[in-house]
């Protein structure tokens, strides 16, 4: 029952390093990426059927899809990590274990949208993780991955780790957007229509880390076998935090079906 697309490299001694990350693959698929069209890569991603994994549970392509071709604004990807539900602690796992895995993943959604600048907004209280993923940050930096050129590709993307203060609203996307733009976190009034979110005023795709750390796995393999687990409306896998009274707590990827009384009981 388990799979790995996501967990593929927890268990793997200093997977979170950069010279570990790329023994296992991480950032070889960057070839592949500059190769296609951004058309091509949101096209891969719709045909995946990938969802968010935050809880709304959105069509991530035609999230990205609402960012407008021709625009004077440059687009903005943030990624929420502000992992701040009671008892959830899935997020974590992969700024933990497989930080570069969320940079790749952000260096193909950022390309695909038209994104030359990221953010990861982490929760406030996670200090240890938002000293590992900036350590990330930073080898990514000097490796030539980030920066005016993606390892001597014709593509600029720069990266901000930025720290919460701790306010439970902030996990709400927009909410996180006004902390982002340095004002009190509290939710925006929803648009009447179909558009995407706004941050000071440039359009902006907001994602969490476990749906932006899936789409290297897509790019790569293709979207048949990322669909070929899960169920045909929710593809895929998610990664379950189990805790409580139970024998095995832990952090399971799982693909979308399974029901929790299996997993919980068997």
């Amino acid at each position: 029952m388990m799979v790995k697309i996501v967990s593929k490299n927890f268990d793997i001694p200093l997977s979170h390093t950069l010279s570990v990350a790329r023994e296992h693959g991480r950032y070889a698929c960057l070839e592949k990426l500059f190769s296609m069209s951004q058309d091509a890569v949101i096209s891969e991603v719709e045909k995946s059927g990938l969802r968010g994994k935050g809880g709304g549970g959105a069509h991530t392509g035609e999230k990205w899809r609402l960012i407008p071709d021709l625009s004077d604004k440059p687009p903005y990807l943030v990624v929420n990590a502000d992992e701040s539900e009671p008892g959830t602690f899935k997020d974590r796992q992969i700024l933990e274990f497989d930080p570069h895995l969320l940079l790749e993943g952000i260096i193909y959604s950022s390309y695909a949208i038209g994104a030359h600048h990221a953010y990861i907004y982490i929760r406030g209280e996670y200090v240890f993780w938002a000293k590992r993923v900036q350590e990330a940050i930073d080898e990514a930096y000097a490796a030539g991955i980030f920066g005016e050129s993606i390892l001597g590709h014709d593509y600029a993307l720069h990266e901000t780790l930025h720290r919460g203060a701790g306010a439970y609203i902030c996990g709400e996307k927009t909410a996180l957007l006004e902390s982002l733009e340095g004002k009190r976190g509290h939710p925006r009034l929803k648009p009447k229509g179909k558009e995407p979110e706004w941050f000071f005023g440039c359009p902006t795709v907001v994602n969490n880390v476990e749906t932006i750390a899936s789409v290297p796995f897509i790019i790569e393999k293709g979207y048949e076998a990322y669909r070929a687990y899960g169920t045909p409306e929710s593809p895929g896998t998610m990664l379950f935090g189990i805790s409580g009274h139970v024998k095995k707590p832990g952090v399971y990827e799982l693909p979308y079906g399974v029901s929790m009384k299996k997993v919980i009981y068997e």
